[in-house]
């Protein structure tokens, strides 16, 4: 089936559901997020398998800082498990890891845990895995045009030069615009991601709850987004 799909150049992903999917279980919100842990692990192996260019999973945004604090707490210690001891596959598998976010207020052994992942794989060559941590669309559009702003004021940048390049540039990360974005769970809204980026993507809303959400349900996005005509805003 692959060999005869188009694979988007990078895929978003809004990993929507641990809490709703641990309660129908019986079990904990940390159950949930450890077992969405696993299926992110899982997706990005598949995505470098079939040749994804990049992929970025909204993984804990600005306002997440606002749940309960044996949540949030239990989150962060995930966050540094997951960098330290479970993407060592991933690195194994050429991927890059880079960040999009805040740093600040995220703990130290979050940071400590998120640069060491990146110095490791900042020379790798496949998939590239941006994780938007600390994250929110109006906060990176927000801090781009402040860094644009001072550089005009600082004379490294002229104002007639502004161009859509060089707010690529000045976001959080130089990627490419999102083909497709995912938002697992049913819910059907973009939550504050990736704004600027999903300008032109085509968005797939699955019922399905993120820890459900394996290779073959990834794929069945990637035939959905076959379907569809891209128009850019224009009459094709």
């Amino acid at each position: 089936m692959i060999d005869n799909l188009v694979i988007p150049n990078h895929i978003g992903i809004i990993m929507d559901g641990n809490g709703r999917w641990a309660k129908m279980r019986g079990l904990s919100r940390s159950a949930g997020h450890r077992e969405g842990a696993n299926t992110l692990k899982k997706l990005c192996l598949y995505a470098e398998s079939i040749g994804l260019k990049y992929l970025s999973v909204y993984a804990f945004s600005t306002e997440n800082f606002k749940r309960n604090k044996v949540e949030v707490d239990f989150l962060m210690n995930l966050f540094v498990d997951m960098f330290k001891k479970e993407f060592q596959e991933i690195m194994d598998r050429q991927v890059k890891v880079v960040f999009s976010g805040h740093r600040d207020p995220l703990p130290k052994k979050v940071l400590d845990a998120m640069d060491e992942i990146t110095f490791k794989t900042k020379n790798n060559t496949s998939t590239v895995l941006n994780v938007c941590l600390n994250y929110g669309g109006q906060s990176e559009i927000l801090d781009m045009t402040k860094k644009i702003v001072k550089q005009v004021q600082d004379g490294s940048l002229s104002l007639d030069d502004i161009n859509l390049d060089t707010i690529s540039s000045n976001l959080y990360q130089d990627l490419p615009p999102l083909d497709l974005v995912i938002r697992t769970s049913g819910e059907l809204r973009l939550s504050n991601f990736m704004l600027y980026q999903a300008s032109y993507a085509e968005f797939y809303f699955p019922k399905i709850l993120f820890p459900d959400f394996l290779e073959n349900e990834f794929m069945e996005a990637i035939v959905e987004f076959n379907k569809r005509t891209r128009k850019f805003g224009g009459n094709v």
